[in-house]
């Protein structure tokens, strides 16, 4: 029999019987060092050592040694040039560098693969073919988050342009508002107006350019006006950095473009109101209280707590949040993250993380520590907020926003301190969404998943009508 390399088969063995490369060793009658060479493929695997794996591990020695490698590398390779992935593919060089790495996660993400396509056939069935350019299009609103996400949420050029123009308008909280109105009109000529909600015709603010007018609505409270009017401002001063991110992004449509502008704008508007090094010093000193660090500000607690998702300065860095704002229907309608969570990008978020119980106790800060299905931990705050509201029927502008972090900083956020978080029966388990949730016996569950088969017994009723 010919010597054959079996480095990642021979890791997989080891950890599978949960044995170090000392335990293997001593199994195999071979040095540590030989076990370690044989892992990384630096050394071939003899007929003496097969033999000893089989009489030691029970392993059949023709599973060990099939060489199937060429057939998972054209699967993989494939797979990879797939149009649902943008640019250019990986090399062969590091293709067969995750077959002999990283085998078992090559073997999930063909699985992952062949899973994707399976569905995408079925689904063109039923929908006459339109299916896979559904499945595959990116949606505006998701490219602008990847977006933010790939950046930590940080712009340092807007970070800076911001900070200058601060320190160029000076002044204090209380001034603000004015020095804005001062600085819009001696460096841009435009006059502030605030204009009857008749007059806007439903809109909160616009900027007649002919005019050299920006008119809000009389709706909009204080802190809102002045967020506006650092959002013009923003569109104004940073406008070349702001061109640039949005050439960055590869966004090719007008509507995608522009909403990434706002966004931009927004972020520029928030650091100037907010500056770094202040807000930093304030949200660490306070212990991440969003009512105190609101009123330092004077701004909302909804700006103040998108605020906090950008804290991620090098060699400064606060507490990295996500970010969400959900209405009653449950749809997200704003989402911004610096953490590991995944977000929902649409409605239906799990009944089992009590964001919605803000709504029920307005102005309430409900605090939670919530663990997702492949373990991860994570502690968040939920708070009602309310919107402007230009209509003339009677309506509850409340919306909810939840922030929240990985479990390892809860111990610097002061919501958290009355908590043993050492305590596992604190954690609710939760998932991201129904459809893609696997978890078994919830009693919350609305959808049966879509990648797994929940069992159903006729002789049995569960916690819900999709599973026994």
């Amino acid at each position: 029999m010919k010597k054959t390399l079996v480095g990642p088969h021979l890791r997989q063995l080891r950890k599978r019987h949960q044995h170090t490369q000392a335990d293997m060793a001593n199994r195999l009658g071979i040095s540590p060092a030989y076990v370690n060479l044989l892992e990384n493929n630096q050394r071939s695997l003899s007929v003496p050592v097969l033999i000893a794996l089989t009489e030691a591990y029970g392993v059949d020695i023709r599973a060990l040694v099939q060489d199937d490698e060429a057939h998972r590398l054209a699967d993989l390779r494939a797979a990879v040039r797939d149009p649902i992935f943008a640019g250019e593919p990986p090399d062969l060089a590091e293709l067969r560098a995750a077959l002999d790495h990283a085998p078992a996660l090559v073997d999930r993400f063909l699985h992952l693969y062949r899973s994707h396509r399976g569905m995408v056939r079925q689904l063109d069935l039923l929908s006459g073919g339109e299916a896979a350019a559904s499945l595959t299009r990116t949606t505006p609103e998701t490219a602008i988050h990847d977006f933010f996400r790939d950046r930590q949420n940080h712009f340092p050029e807007l970070e800076e342009a911001a900070a200058a123009l601060r320190a160029r308008i000076g002044g204090t909280v209380d001034e603000v508002y004015t020095l804005l109105k001062r600085h819009l009109r001696l460096e841009h000529g435009y006059e502030t107006r605030v204009l009857s909600v008749a007059e806007m015709g439903g809109a909160l603010r616009s900027t007649d350019e002919a005019a050299a007018v920006v008119q809000l609505s009389e709706a909009l409270d204080h802190a809102n006006k002045v967020f506006q009017l650092a959002h013009v401002l923003g569109l104004l001063e940073a406008g070349p950095q702001i061109a640039v991110r949005i050439e960055e992004s590869d966004l090719d449509t007008g509507a995608g473009r522009a909403r990434l502008e706002v966004e931009l704008a927004n972020y520029f508007a928030a650091a100037l109101l907010m500056p770094y090094d202040a807000f930093l010093a304030r949200a660490e000193e306070s212990a991440y209280d969003v009512d105190r660090l609101a009123a330092a500000f004077g701004l909302s607690v909804e700006q103040v707590c998108h605020r906090l998702t950008t804290l991620q300065r090098d060699g400064a860095r606060g507490v990295p949040f996500f970010f969400l704002r959900i209405d009653r229907a449950g749809n997200v309608t704003k989402r911004f993250n610096a953490t590991p969570f995944t977000l929902a990008e649409q409605g239906g978020a799990c009944p089992v993380w009590d964001v919605h119980g803000a709504l029920r106790a307005p102005g309430k800060i409900i605090p939670q520590f919530v663990e997702l299905p492949e373990g991860g931990r994570f502690f968040t705050l939920s708070r009602g907020v309310d919107r402007p509201h230009i209509g003339r029927q009677p309506r509850d502008r409340r919306l909810v926003i939840a922030i929240g972090c990985e479990i390892e900083h809860a111990r610097r956020i002061g919501y958290a301190r009355q908590f043993n978080i050492d305590d596992p029966a604190l954690f609710a388990p939760i998932g991201i969404n129904c459809h893609v949730c696997p978890r078994q016996a919830c009693d919350q569950r609305a959808y049966r998943p879509v990648h797994v088969n929940l069992p159903i017994d006729t002789r049995r009723r569960g916690g819900t009508r999709h599973e026994s």
